[in-house]
């Protein structure tokens, strides 16, 4: 089979493999179509790779759709359509074939087009994020990213009757798509000033709350002084860096301020989100089609993870076909 591989830091390759066999509990998926994490990103170009998974098939993919060819699995039939959705360090979908436990898998109906279905992972850690922090009502947030988590956070601050919905990013494809999913204001920065954005919407007294979806330290600090007091702060952004980072911790303090840090969703009992937002794609409650502009083959993987290092060029979503 062919899969992508990361061979090094940095360095992707696209190479010929065994075709993997499951175990008990698992499933063998042909893969259709995989999308690129911020946290993919981190792991090929930032060190926060799993040495002992350097060179396997198709890491670190774990965003992923495809058709369950074998199983060993009585409760997961060959021919059912699924959404993948390992843990980041177990991926392995940037491949013709992933081996994949029963645990990670949402059924998908038959005749769902799975490229849209492709979104239902990235929509459901989104949901995810909003059911941790307990769907906060409110009147004025902030969304600090406009890349495809922070296009969903806008729809979910929608339906959740948000008055004023401030989006920024460095990106000014990717703050009009903000705006045309319902961001009222967007700040292109460093242009313009986000913390005068916010100062002059709600009169100074600061946001409900604040959702970092970048994943930049200063970006995270920014979260902390836009937030009002005993507001909430989202951090869902991968980190920057491993070890130790600055932060505004006695600004915190005396705001009292609500944070929750975002992680772990493919350990929900039942996989209640991911369940949810495949639910929301097949109802056509949320839109996903803007995050499937940029899709590359799989023999151009490397340029891919190369285009979402740099923000997709303004895309919102970069993404692979596997089987084109």
């Amino acid at each position: 089979m062919r899969a992508a591989t990361l061979v090094a830091p940095g360095h992707i390759v696209v190479e010929h493999f065994p075709r993997p066999v499951p175990q008990a509990g698992e499933v063998l998926v042909q893969m259709e179509h995989a999308s690129i994490c911020g946290s993919d990103v981190h792991v090929v170009f930032d060190g926060f790779h799993r040495p002992e998974m350097m060179g396997r098939p198709g890491y670190p993919g774990h965003e992923g759709v495809g058709v369950v060819v074998e199983s060993v699995d009585p409760g997961v039939a060959p021919g059912t359509r699924v959404l993948t959705v390992p843990p980041g360090a177990q991926g392995q979908c940037f491949a013709e074939f992933q081996v994949v436990p029963s645990r990670y898998l949402v059924p998908l109906r038959a005749d769902s087009d799975p490229r849209r279905m492709l979104m239902a992972q990235q929509v459901g850690t989104t949901l995810f994020a909003m059911r941790r922090i307990g769907w906060p009502e409110g009147e004025v947030a902030v969304v600090i990213g406009a890349g495809s988590a922070g296009g969903y956070f806008v729809q979910h601050l929608r339906r959740l009757g948000y008055r004023s919905i401030v989006v920024s990013d460095r990106n000014a494809r990717r703050l009009e798509t903000a705006a045309r999913l319902g961001a009222t204001h967007t700040v292109l920065v460093p242009r313009e000033s986000l913390e005068q954005t916010v100062h002059d919407v709600t009169g100074g007294e600061g946001a409900d709350l604040v959702i970092e979806a970048a994943g930049y330290d200063d970006c995270r600090n920014a979260a902390i002084e836009l937030v009002r007091w005993q507001g909430t702060v989202c951090f869902f952004g991968y980190p920057e860096r491993a070890g130790l980072a600055p932060y505004p911790s006695f600004l915190a303090f005396r705001r009292c301020v609500t944070i929750a840090w975002i992680n772990g969703a493919q350990s929900e009992p039942g996989l209640l989100s991911f369940h949810e937002a495949v639910q929301l794609i097949d109802d056509r409650m949320i839109e996903v089609d803007h995050c499937l502009e940029r899709m590359l083959p799989l023999e151009q993987a490397a340029r891919a993870l190369a285009l979402a290092r740099h923000a997709g060029d303004g895309a919102a979503k970069v993404g692979i076909d596997i089987a084109s």
